[in-house]
């Protein structure tokens, strides 16, 4: 198009909609490969009739954070062009056995209608959904130019499907195993990678309990020259580990197998040397059964670290703070509450670049610690200090056994940007324990002073002040957790009027029953899910929501069939699919 042209088509008076028609499509679309957001590829299709084209033709990723929000059938009519695909399937609370292991969620269905619409699929990357090896036999035999698999909290599989994938995938690049639940017929897996196979960038099968074939794994990593992150699980030694590492001084992503005393280790030095070797790692991980006599092997390579997760590293303070001088450039920490206060206050001296904390229970299920909240632990001290040592801090996931509000408004005084606060104080309805106050003050600190704040998790001891401060303050909430929380339906009613950006809405075990679920009607259309179990919601609440909103999916999730008034646990989510065609026997879709 000439540039007379163009100016033609500015000055022509028409409406901006007519004149955004007239942009030349190849340019559009050569525009619209530069927005990466889902979120913001969805709004650019909303401008005009040809921007949506251009838009369903450009687009080669596509996100679905609900597996039963759309069908793969309109998918695969609305984008032709797919290469990737990210698909969430049970609800977020199935990773706490709240969702029966039988409740949905097959990939299987979407699988086959890839298979015709999208044969060039190279990405597939599944959350909470259920796999078989019959899947990941199809997937590997339908999709020859398949690359990257990730499986994330996904169950269904033996290790025969992993072998199904390693064996007709020759030009995979990713396979990713997280937290699933893997039958595990043994490591041979491994070996069904072919002797020619080379394009390996990242291998995690940290979570596989099964010992694997080594020779097979050295001689993948030997000949796969881009490997970049490779996590293997605990059953590979130090020595193992210290052959792989100078099989792939390349890695930037490392999780370790067993850190414990290993014989067959030759000397402490030649690991250390293999770690030294490893200059470009910014991500380390794994470290089960930790022993601390080979810790300072790890120094040379935590020079460039940005993320150490030692979520499974039982490591004391004193430990943890001869570690962490040698991480100057940390950004992410996950570790074990063993650490305690004082591992906190290492925390605070060294990581003043940190923006990322997580703190786990090493034992949540201690009912002894837990009842007397004694002995263990991390506490409020902890909190504070971390705080203060490390003032750009957005995200925190903490587990305690006690906490004030005095504590959690210092926190966010000392750290105001927080986007992501979840405070998870393990004895359950536990009141500021110095004041006997609730907890309410604290949370809406919280609210008050964290303008930026997307999810927040709440805990403790809450009257329905803390859900008025949510919803006065948090504009900006996009998901909330709450767990035996408020005084009546007062509190989730000032959540669902007050927030404006809320999403995921997860409830269980509340005072809350009909009016406060009722009160969302305005709301559940634009949010993805709601989530409420052994709340005081019944049959008929639901029924009425779902003759109100005939666009829901109304699920109710029957565990007692002798009980016909009471909804336990309620499902309530947006579809353009209509109700799911594959819901089992006791989940009552209204």
């Amino acid at each position: 198009m000439t540039i007379k042209k163009k100016k033609e088509i500015i000055d022509d008076g028409k409406s901006p909609e007519n004149r955004l028609s007239l942009f030349p499509d190849e340019v559009l679309e050569r525009v619209l490969g530069f927005v990466k957001s889902h979120k913001d590829r969805s709004a650019v299709s909303l401008v005009c009739k040809d921007w949506y084209t251009a838009e369903r033709w450009s687009r080669t990723h596509v996100f679905i954070g609900n597996c039963y929000s759309v069908s793969p059938e309109i998918v695969a009519r609305r984008f032709p062009n797919i290469r990737s695909v990210t698909l969430k399937g049970k609800p977020r609370f199935s990773d706490f056995n709240l969702v029966p292991p039988d409740w949905g969620a097959d990939i299987h269905s979407w699988l086959v209608i890839f298979a015709s619409a999208f044969p060039f699929l190279e990405e597939l990357r599944l959350k909470r959904m259920t796999v078989t090896d019959e899947s990941l036999d199809f997937l590997a035999r339908s999709f020859t130019g398949f690359k990257a698999l990730s499986l994330v909290s996904c169950d269904g599989f033996s290790t025969n499907g992993l072998a199904s994938i390693a064996s007709y995938c020759r030009n995979l690049t990713e396979l990713d195993i997280q937290e699933s639940g893997v039958d595990e017929l043994g490591g041979s897996w491994l070996s069904c990678f072919p002797e020619n196979f080379m394009a390996l960038e990242a291998l995690n099968f940290a979570n596989l309990n099964s010992e694997v074939n080594f020779d097979a794994l050295e001689r993948l990593v030997a000949r796969c020259r881009s490997l970049k992150v490779l996590k293997v699980n605990k059953s590979i030694t130090l020595e193992q580990l210290r052959r792989l590492l100078m099989r792939a001084p390349q890695l930037v992503e490392l999780g370790t197998g067993s850190f414990s005393q290993d014989h067959s280790l030759r000397t402490d030095g030649e690991l250390e040397v293999a770690f030294n070797n490893c200059k470009s790692l910014h991500t380390l991980s794994g470290l089960w059964e930790v022993s601390s006599m080979y810790l300072p092997a790890l120094y040379p390579a935590c020079a460039n670290l940005v993320f150490l997760n030692l979520s499974y590293a039982a490591l004391q303070s004193t430990e943890l703070a001869k570690l962490l001088p040698n991480c100057p450039l940390l950004r992410r920490l996950w570790v074990l509450d063993t650490v305690e206060d004082k591992g906190l206050e290492a925390v605070a001296s060294n990581c003043h670049f940190l923006e990322e904390l997580r703190v786990f229970p090493a034992d949540p299920f201690d009912q002894e610690i837990i009842q007397e909240g004694v002995g263990t632990g991390v506490t409020e001290f902890g909190f504070v200090a971390v705080s203060e040592g490390c003032p750009n801090l957005q995200y925190v996931l903490y587990f305690c056994r006690q906490m004030t509000n005095a504590a959690v408004a210092t926190v966010v005084r000392n750290c105001p940007n927080f986007t992501h606060f979840r405070l998870c104080i393990m004895n359950m309805c536990e009141p500021d324990y110095l004041t006997n106050e609730p907890m309410d003050e604290a949370f809406g600190a919280v609210v008050k002073t964290c303008t930026r704040l997307r999810r927040l998790a709440v805990s403790g001891l809450l009257t329905d002040r803390a859900f008025e401060y949510i919803g006065t303050y948090a504009k900006n909430l996009e998901t909330l957790s709450v767990a035996f929380a408020g005084s009546s339906d007062r509190g989730m009613q000032c959540v669902l009027e007050g927030c404006p950006k809320l999403r995921k809405l997860e409830i269980r075990d509340c005072p809350f029953g009909n009016s406060a679920l009722l009160s969302g009607l305005e709301r559940y259309e634009t949010m993805r899910s709601l989530w409420m179990s052994a709340c005081k919601v019944t049959i008929d609440g639901c029924c009425l929501l779902a003759r109100k909103m005939p666009r829901l999916n109304v699920e109710v999730i029957k565990e007692d069939e002798n009980d016909e008034t009471h909804a336990e646990k309620v499902y309530v989510y947006r579809s353009v699919a209509g109700p799911r065609r594959d819901a089992p026997p006791f989940v009552l879709t209204l």
